[in-house]
């Protein structure tokens, strides 16, 4: 019920937005909000300029980032519609405006109010969900699921959940001991310790049917579902593999620079997820098995930290690479030579399950249509240009420093659209520079968490829950509790 509130108001709030923009003047608004594209060709925009955006901590590439939303310079300002400038009090402003007094003025920083961050309508986010994400998600799927019915049947599973029973009989003291469901878990969080996104959903997936079949009313999230979700989409992860390539992409001078802040941002949310969920289900944390386990990973995530933080950049990659992709390859071997050893018939093991996983992927489509559909409507009808302005005028007004607020827009869209976040990470990072406080910054929240509304929808979608009860709550909790370490981490690395 509460998910089906949250994505009324979606839809309810981008319709009025869309309808005050209307009548404001932007004739085109539902037009994008249904059939536009987001690679539609931007109307080109001819600027001249004053200054340097260097002056306002932009990104020395700053003219590049605007030709992307169709902002290209001009030689003369009878050729320009716009003025860019650093200083709109400038005696050649003042002769600009005299060559062409239609020119309208804004400020390097002032005009990315302008700019229209394009974004697929309803109609190409229903096609893109099943075509650029089910599609994909049914071979990783069959994939995984495959792997993981060859170890169920080796009895790997049972083995794993006997290693880590003693903690989570602690943790989810509704699961009987020895239930594959701590195996299937355990496999999803670690799955998203080594950053490895394509095999913790189908994990993650097999865990909560597992859960399932424990749960008394098939309608109502169980607590056992409620820990399980809130952990996983606290993202807890060891390497953000993904963001550092991004980092290295863009030009930073030291990708991996993130990689600390990152970390502890990341197991403060979980922390976050487990506290808050621990206190609503009246679960006593200070156990000496959970203390004992919690304060494990802690030193082995400090361990992690202070062996990649005395690499250089090429031997960091190379790390991330090699513990990533080898522990699936270990993986791999792992099972198959269990089930060798086992006796058991490994191929037809992998068909089994590899079935399963087709047949999960689509159960879901309808939930991951519905929740991007609505993520859309938020997008294009410039609900999130509308908060991030505001926010930077309040901090602006109270006296703050604002310089986090530019790199807010990344954990804003997190919790609702995994994609949209790293679409704004890497634009926030053209921007200001990969090397930029705001650009560290969305690195370091785009690390923290995970999205929050695609995976309650695409777990609960996949057993049929209703009634997710507190879930949602606690999860954004959770991402807040990321969002206010990442901010003040940034500015203690980062100044």
């Amino acid at each position: 019920m509460a998910l089906s509130r949250i994505w009324s108001a979606f839809i309810i709030i981008a319709v009025l937005v869309a309808a005050a923009r209307s009548l404001g003047g932007d004739t085109g608004i539902f037009n994008r909000m249904v059939t536009g594209k987001s690679s539609d060709a931007y109307d080109t925009v001819g600027y001249v300029g004053v200054g340097s955006p260097l002056t306002e901590r932009l990104s020395p590439k700053y003219a590049d980032f605007l030709k992307e939303y169709g902002y290209v310079r001009r030689d003369s300002a009878h050729k320009a519609t716009v003025l860019l400038t650093d200083n709109p009090a400038a005696d050649s402003v003042r002769l600009l405006q005299a060559q062409n007094p239609a020119l309208k003025v804004y400020s390097w920083t002032g005009v990315q109010k302008r700019l229209q961050r394009k974004a697929d309508g309803i109609i190409e986010t229903a096609k893109s969900a099943v075509m650029n994400i089910i599609l994909p998600l049914i071979g990783v799927m069959a994939l995984f699921m495959g792997l993981l019915s060859i170890a169920e049947r080796a009895g790997g599973i049972r083995v794993l959940s006997r290693i880590i029973g003693p903690f989570f009989s602690r943790v989810f003291p509704g699961i009987p001991k020895g239930h594959p469901a701590v195996g299937h878990m355990m496999m999803n969080f670690s799955a998203n310790l080594l950053n490895l996104d394509n095999a913790a959903t189908p994990f993650g997936l097999k865990a909560m049917e597992s859960l399932q079949e424990l749960n008394e009313d098939k309608k109502t999230a169980s607590d056992a579902q409620i820990m399980f979700l809130c952990l996983h989409a606290s993202g807890l992860t060891l390497i953000p593999t993904t963001i550092i390539a991004f980092r290295a992409g863009l030009g930073a001078k030291t990708p991996t620079d993130i990689f600390i802040p990152c970390m502890i941002a990341t197991f403060a949310a979980t922390m976050a997820a487990l506290f808050l969920v621990s206190l609503k289900q009246r679960i006593n944390l200070f156990q000496p098995v959970i203390l004992g386990w919690v304060g494990g990973l802690s030193l082995l995530i400090a361990g992690l930290v202070a062996y990649v933080n005395g690499l250089d950049q090429k031997e960091a990659d190379t790390f991330s690479g090699l513990l990533s992709n080898g522990i699936i390859l270990l993986i791999f071997l792992a099972v198959v030579l269990g089930g060798v050893y086992k006796k058991i018939d490994v191929f037809d093991a992998f068909v089994e399950g590899a079935k399963g996983g087709f047949d999960i992927a689509v159960r879901i489509i309808p939930y991951i249509v519905g929740m991007l559909v609505a993520i859309s409507l938020l997008r294009t009808s410039g609900c999130f240009d509308l908060l991030i302005n505001g926010m930077k005028t309040l901090f602006a007004a109270l006296g703050t420093d604002t310089r986090f607020v530019d790199g807010l827009p990344t954990a804003l869209i997190k919790p609702l659209s995994g994609s949209g976040a790293r679409g704004m990470m890497i634009d926030t990072m053209k921007t200001f520079g990969a090397d930029s406080f705001a650009g560290r910054l969305a690195c370091i929240l785009q690390g923290s968490s995970d999205t929050t509304f695609y995976v309650v929808a695409v777990y609960f979608g996949a057993i049929g829950i209703r009634n997710t009860r507190y879930t949602v709550g606690l999860m954004l909790l959770a991402d807040l509790v990321g969002i206010i370490t990442s901010i003040l981490l940034c500015y203690l690395f980062f100044g």
